[in-house]
């Protein structure tokens, strides 16, 4: 019975990078990419904005398992942006309330607008035009 009782407590997994305490609060614009590293250490990825200037993700993920269910708890993106002298531009803080959940599992991405499935781009084709019997001469 024990067992059973240990195999259903919930085990609590940190992913990614790990904050230290107070570190967000010292970046400041025109800083440079050495002292953004010098304080929050070596980012998660990095990506070229419009090849205007590089940006820097740090990306903390907490998650929580019980049985066969994980559910992500906690999640925080540092993200700072330089301009094209390297000097830090704009940063902001997100967490998990900020994103958008997408359902990887299906491969699918949620796009907002119109549904555009085949029968339906089939029908909507379809809608003002004659179906009449094809002729050999007017092919």
């Amino acid at each position: 019975m024990a067992l059973l009782l240990v195999g259903c407590a919930p085990e609590v997994e940190h992913r990614g990078y790990v904050p230290k305490p107070g570190a967000f609060s010292q970046i400041a614009n025109g800083m440079t990419k050495a002292e953004v590293e010098g304080i929050l250490g070596t980012p998660s990825t990095s990506a070229s904005v419009q090849f205007k200037g590089d940006s820097y993700y740090y990306i903390t993920s907490i998650t929580t398992s019980k049985a066969f269910l994980t559910e992500e708890t906690q999640r925080e993106v540092i993200a700072v942006r330089f301009d094209e002298d390297m000097r830090v531009r704009s940063f902001a803080q997100y967490g998990l309330e900020d994103g958008r959940v997408i359902n990887v599992n299906n491969r699918q991405s949620p796009v907002t607008g119109e549904d555009t499935s085949i029968l339906s781009a089939l029908l909507r084709g379809s809608k003002g035009t004659k179906a009449g019997p094809m002729l050999g001469s007017q092919l």
